[in-house]
């Protein structure tokens, strides 16, 4: 098991989770411009290239990111890397799984099997059928980043990468 220090303190297990960044929507500056969703889809395409991952792709990546309506109010909704997923509990292949340090839930996408258990049991309904590839999609921080691309590309700031604390 991997030991996480921070402040030179080593921290137990039940606390790694709840020190991770995660991405908070404040639906109160969201114009519902849905940047979040081409610049998420971006990050997940082959090309990394807006005009390539929109018009020549194919299969198109996903965005990860889904901003609902609701009269003039829009929120942003993604996985909220649930200290105890249930969308981790429900994958009958081992697919989903947690991060040991960071928290963060992942899939591996060479063992799921399209079943679409965990979207039953997801309470937010933030993952998403990719279909044309037979897997699930679902937000993943972005982990070649230092911010996830939503955020860093948000114009009001409606988006935020925090571990909580700040808010």
């Amino acid at each position: 098991m991997l030991a996480l220090v921070v402040g030179g303190n080593r921290l137990p297990p039940t606390t790694k989770a709840s020190i991770m960044n995660r991405v908070y929507a404040n639906e109160e500056v969201c114009v519902g411009c849905r940047l979040c969703e081409v610049h998420c889809l971006v990050e997940h395409s082959a090309s990394r290239d807006l005009i390539k991952a929109f018009k020549r792709e194919r299969p198109r990546a996903l965005a990860r990111i889904r901003v609902q309506a609701d009269g003039d109010r829009f929120l942003a909704l993604q996985c909220r890397h649930c200290p105890d997923p249930p969308c981790v509990r429900a994958c009958l292949t081992g697919a989903l799984y947690r991060h040991p340090v960071t928290g963060a839930v992942y899939v591996d996408a060479d063992k799921c099997s399209g079943c679409w258990t965990c979207m039953l049991f997801c309470p937010f309904g933030a993952i998403s059928r990719d279909v044309a590839r037979g897997v699930i999609a679902k937000c993943d921080l972005c982990p070649d980043r230092l911010v996830p691309a939503c955020v860093a590309n948000c114009p009001n700031e409606a988006l935020i990468f925090t571990n909580g604390e700040e808010l």
